[in-house]
């Protein structure tokens, strides 16, 4: 069986974000929704994690969603069509659990939006129904919505500029449908940490089962650098090897916010010599 993990399409979903195609049939053969890769472009690179945001047994491909913020994310997004990966390897984390029946509400925050979708098409053709709920600060960084919609009984888009859907944040969507009667028995958030924090928040009131990726926090994906210790539920757990998915109530998300900031110097100073081209 091939090794090598190639990319065979890429297309632009806004200035910063790609997504790829990458024909990795090992990778490919064992994942689930939930889990994620680890990629390297160069020899002196780093490693960094990405969520899975589609794959195809049948077609040995792994799709992914990279959004340039750094140094590493800018290389994997100068990658193009032909081009090998020097490592993709996975999946890895834990697969996410699913309900067999109910109503569950996917959210998705900025490219967020792209682990959600394999959530969405496994709770559907389990029978649940979907409602997804995606947002981003304004309609140009809207993405995948037309994806995600073929795998949602519905899909509300919110931007908090109002330029396209509705006219606020995901929360206050979330809020006004579960008023109108949705009656969404489990909830999954993707997206940046105050967004998840703001979701678990909102649920909590209601006592509604709310799974929150921390995805954010990993830094090796293999839970030797313990850069992603956080603690859920009184316990200190590793997001990538212990999750990324936890119940969003029981997260400490005022540790997890200060795990998120630890890097920060290295990142800016990382951005500053990619840009001297050091």
């Amino acid at each position: 069986m091939d090794t090598t993990a190639r990319i065979i399409e890429k297309r632009d979903l806004t200035d910063v974000t790609k997504l790829f195609v990458v024909h990795a049939p090992l990778v490919a053969r064992n994942a689930a929704p939930g889990e994620f890769v680890i990629v390297r472009v160069t020899e002196t690179g780093e490693r960094i994690p990405i969520s899975i945001t589609d794959f195809s047994r049948a077609e040995g491909t792994i799709t992914i969603v990279v959004q340039q913020v750094g140094r590493t994310s800018a290389l994997v997004n100068a990658l193009r069509v032909g081009d090998v990966f020097l490592d993709f390897a996975g999946p890895l984390g834990a697969a996410v659990s699913l309900p067999e029946q109910g109503h569950a509400v996917l959210i998705g925050g900025g490219f967020g939006t792209g682990a959600v979708f394999p959530l969405a098409r496994e709770l559907r053709s389990r029978g649940v129904r979907v409602s997804s709920i995606i947002g981003a600060r304004t309609r140009n960084l809207v993405i995948l919505a037309d994806l995600l919609a073929t795998e949602s009984d519905e899909l509300h888009v919110c931007t908090d500029d109002g330029s396209f859907g509705y006219h606020g944040l995901v929360t206050s969507r979330l809020e006004e449908l579960q008023q109108a009667g949705a009656d969404f028995t489990h909830c999954f958030a993707v997206g940046p940490m105050p967004m998840m924090r703001s979701v678990a928040n909102t649920t909590r009131r209601w006592g509604l089962p709310t799974m929150v990726s921390l995805d954010p926090l990993m830094v090796d994906g293999t839970g030797m650098c313990g850069g992603c210790r956080v603690s859920v539920g009184g316990k200190s757990l590793f997001a990538c090897v212990d999750g990324p998915f936890f119940d969003g109530h029981q997260v400490d998300f005022d540790e997890a916010d200060d795990r998120l900031t630890t890097y920060k110097a290295e990142e800016k100073l990382a951005c500053q010599l990619a840009g001297t081209g050091r």
